[in-house]
């Protein structure tokens, strides 16, 4: 097989959604699977729809298309705000978006009612993180103005947390977003069928006995497909943190000094010049390895390297390990475990290539 390449088990994959969907639902909690990080690959999204993922969440319109054209059957949520100059190809192909923008909203309905559709909207309310959202101040003039837009139905609110600053999601974030759900629907005398808490990031609460109130839906991607919560990178017990592994082609194998020499400066990558090293009286020696994989291909720093070997850093196209205990051979292939970021450029690159492995968890 060639390498770089991204190694998944589905059988893995299963599992995570097949466990999380189960967990979930004890709290009345339904879970869309955020398929961003693989590109919208519908071998995944197929495993998750097979094993209980009612909605697929998608950032990019394109892919939706693609899951579509793969016969993907259920609901589509774009859980990025749309592009003004998407909004054609959001309402034909999207059953629902997150919204933050009243000239969006506009702009879809008008497309919804050139095309004969409803189009399903997700309110997304500021919580503290600082990325998408309403100032909950505003939230009940957008949603009026949204309820009086032809072709749209109002799905709901949501808020994104852990995702731009780390903000945790906690007792006191989500109890407003519970509040404000319940205060919309007095407001205008109505059920909204999603009070959405937010991503991964939601599970260490809600495992440590959080209480959902309103919250009745998450758009869940790395704990599917890494087995992992984003904020302390912990894995979460009963799920596969090994379903996905990047493995790399060794391309030089030497003993080498431990330590550069010469006068150094800034490399193409590094975000400052580098600290100034009192020079060894008797550097040491390490076995020094090469592999066909750069910045270009993954994050460096989000790898999780085998035993006895770490990571020295990475050019665009050459990632440099340090080896303990074993000389690997020009040709030996080595496996590493990845970070959201990691898998995210790993599946991006168009010189890692995939092998789908159809397994029993």
């Amino acid at each position: 097989m060639s390498a770089p390449r991204l190694e998944i088990h589905l059988g893995r994959l299963h599992h995570n959604a097949k466990t999380l969907v189960g967990r979930l639902a004890l709290q009345g909690i339904a879970v869309t699977g955020v398929s961003k990080a693989t590109l919208g690959l519908p071998e995944i999204v197929h495993t998750w729809v097979d094993a209980g993922v009612a909605s697929i969440g998608e950032s990019r319109i394109e892919s939706i298309e693609g899951l579509t054209a793969a016969g993907v059957g259920v609901p589509m949520l774009l859980i990025r705000s749309p592009m003004l100059s998407q909004v054609e190809r959001v309402v034909a192909h999207a059953a629902i978006s997150c919204n933050s923008e009243l000239s969006v909203l506009q702009a879809l309905s008008a497309a919804a009612q050139r095309q004969g559709l409803c189009h399903g909207v997700l309110l997304m309310v500021e919580l503290g993180d600082l990325r998408e959202g309403i100032l909950a101040i505003d939230l009940e003039a957008v949603a009026q103005q949204t309820l009086a837009l032809p072709n749209l139905r109002l799905m709901g609110i949501g808020a994104n947390l852990g995702c731009q600053h780390g903000v945790v999601p906690d007792a006191l974030n989500m109890a407003e977003l519970s509040r404000l759900t319940n205060a919309l629907e007095r407001r205008f005398g109505l059920h909204l069928p999603w009070c959405s808490g937010g991503n991964s990031a939601n599970l260490p609460w809600l495992a440590a006995g959080g209480e959902p109130g309103r919250l009745n839906h998450l758009r869940l991607g790395e704990a599917l497909l890494l087995g992992r919560e984003p904020l302390r990178r912990s894995a979460i017990p009963g799920l596969f943190t090994n379903a996905i592994t990047l493995v790399a082609e060794v391309i030089e194998s030497k003993l080498k000094p431990s330590q550069p020499w010469g006068e150094r400066q800034r490399t193409s990558f590094a975000a400052a010049l580098p600290e100034p090293q009192p020079t060894p009286a008797a550097p040491g020696s390490e076995h020094r390895v090469l592999l066909a994989l750069g910045e270009q291909d993954v994050d460096p720093q989000g790898l999780s390297p085998p035993n006895g070997v770490v990571i020295h850093g990475a050019s665009s196209d050459h990632l440099v390990v340090g080896c303990q205990g074993m000389r690997p051979q020009v040709g030996d292939e080595q496996r590493y475990q990845l970070s959201y970021s990691a898998l995210l450029r790993a599946m991006t690159s168009p010189f890692v290539s995939r092998c789908f492995i159809r397994d029993e968890p």
